[in-house]
């Protein structure tokens, strides 16, 4: 069961598939990389650095936690996945790179998608001189009760 609590087997994306993604993102596609790219893009998920080692090592993959850290940083910084900072102890990866916001479950660290329409601004505040948005990141913290 993932983050998400869906227990359904992911279908992961063939490595040639995955290859030819993260080439066409600039990344060199490295056997570590790819396998990695195949269990994040099986799905919409989120996915802490600590998962997806777990992941890997159930399947008798040799990768370092460094390596781990380094790959979904990098799959981040060219736009494969979004960095979801929730709290000083946690930090996770979503496969879903389109606009969305989220409920945080803190007590089970579960996180559930918002779809942006769900969610309604009337104003923003003016942006300081000299800058440009990036997006609005809004997380919704719950508690499970009980």
């Amino acid at each position: 069961m993932n983050s998400d609590g869906d227990m359904a087997a992911p279908v992961l994306m063939d490595k040639k598939q995955v290859a030819g993604l993260l080439r066409a993102n600039g990344i060199i596609p490295t056997a570590q990389r790819v396998r990695v790219g195949q269990i994040l893009f099986a799905r919409d998920q989120h996915l802490s650095a600590d998962e997806v080692l777990r992941q890997l090592r159930a399947e008798g993959a040799r990768v370092s936690k460094a390596t781990v850290y380094n790959t979904l940083n990098l799959f981040s910084s060219k736009g494969l996945l979004r960095a979801l900072n929730l709290d000083a102890d946690r930090g996770s990866f979503d496969s879903n790179t389109t606009p969305h916001f989220h409920f945080h479950v803190e007590n089970t660290g579960e996180l559930i998608d918002v779809a942006p329409g769900d969610i309604e601004f009337a104003r923003l505040p003016p942006l300081p001189p000299g800058t440009e948005s990036l997006g609005v990141e809004v997380v919704i913290r719950l508690r499970r009760r009980g």
